[in-house]
């Protein structure tokens, strides 16, 4: 297909596939076999999404495990991106308790951890995962650069920090990406992070590019969600007083693909492209799904050019989006800023 084989540089020295691919699909939501699960992974490769990101908390270390599988045979075309921080053990992180550590030591133990679980000597992008606000940042950012310097990491990245927790970050090593959560329904980044990065030259990976579910189809009212048993319950963005106006976001979005003969996922991701490029940051998604089909799907917005009177309509639905992102906001950068 056209699109594949394109790429995008996060930063002067790290280029990856204009999309990527969110490897915790297949570990966060239920079992997966793996031969499907590595299907998926192949035919990401095959089309030209090689920037896969896990982390070693996905399935308690189970995703890299499975990663390890993708990179026996194909290592030299996956740009590899991992994650520490999240710490706990599987029992704590299902009762919703999770445990930050970013101290030195830690880091060092969990490269070590992670290099072994995905039998590769190097990772190409290593990210915090999440801040531990007991830690000063410069001494977790300071650990990861001695990683660098090792020859176990290529590129540090930093998952929901804040703009100034970023500054900071760059003063000790350069950073190449900030993760978190961006999409039509999770702008928050927009008013501090994704400025800086852009005036810092760091690149933006947004993570729930297509909004944690609302694209699904499967959840259209607060009876969906009550009868589900799914996490988005508890997510304020979900609740009763917000879910009927992110709802009519779904709505625009299905209006807009109709007018592309594109999909909505592919509307979405082309409208977070669009926003990206208007910020003047460097950004590639990645969205995670269990079914190949889907990573074709999500190479195709790519190939999607929204109208001005488009983006004017999606703008003004992301903008009237209702409740918070999460209900521990101090876990991601809105609740820091």
């Amino acid at each position: 297909m056209a699109t594949a084989g394109r790429t995008t540089k996060l930063n002067d020295e790290l280029i990856v596939s204009a999309i990527g691919f969110g490897a915790g699909a297949l570990a966060e939501y239920g079992a997966v076999d793996d031969a499907e699960a590595l299907a998926t992974l192949n035919h990401c490769l095959d089309l030209g999404v090689t920037f896969i990101d896990t982390a070693d908390v996905y399935g308690s270390g189970e995703n890299e495990r499975l990663i390890a599988k993708l990179l026996a045979d194909r290592r030299d075309v996956v740009t590899l991106a991992t994650k520490f921080g999240i710490a706990g053990s599987p029992a704590a992180l299902a009762a919703g308790r999770r445990p930050i550590r970013g101290d030195a030591a830690y880091v060092r133990q969990c490269i070590d951890e992670s290099l072994a679980r995905l039998q590769t000597d190097v990772v190409d992008l290593y990210y915090m995962h999440r801040r531990d606000l007991t830690v000063p940042i410069e001494e977790t950012v300071g650990a990861m650069a001695e990683l660098v310097r090792a020859g176990k990491v290529r590129h540090l990245g930093l998952c929901e920090v804040t703009a100034d927790e970023l500054r900071a970050a760059v003063a000790v090593h350069p950073i190449a990406a900030v993760q978190s959560e961006w999409s039509i329904w999770s702008r928050d980044v927009e008013s501090q992070v994704v400025p800086t990065a852009a005036e810092l030259g760091v690149g933006f990976v947004p993570y729930s590019p297509l909004g944690r579910g609302f694209l699904t189809g499967t959840i259209r009212s607060a009876a969906d969600l009550s009868s589900s048993g799914d996490f988005r319950r508890t997510m304020p963005r979900f609740a009763d007083s917000a879910l009927e106006a992110n709802l009519a976001v779904v709505d625009v979005v299905k209006r807009v693909a109709e007018e592309q003969l594109a999909t909505p996922a592919q509307v979405a991701l082309a409208w977070l492209r669009y926003r990206a490029e208007s910020l003047g940051v460097a950004s590639v998604p990645i969205p995670g799904t269990r079914r190949a089909s889907r990573v074709e799907e999500n190479l195709g917005s790519l190939s999607v050019t929204l109208t001005p009177a488009q983006l004017i309509a999606l703008d003004a639905a992301g903008a009237a989006v209702a409740g918070n992102r999460t209900s521990d906001l101090t876990s991601v950068s809105a609740g820091r800023e």
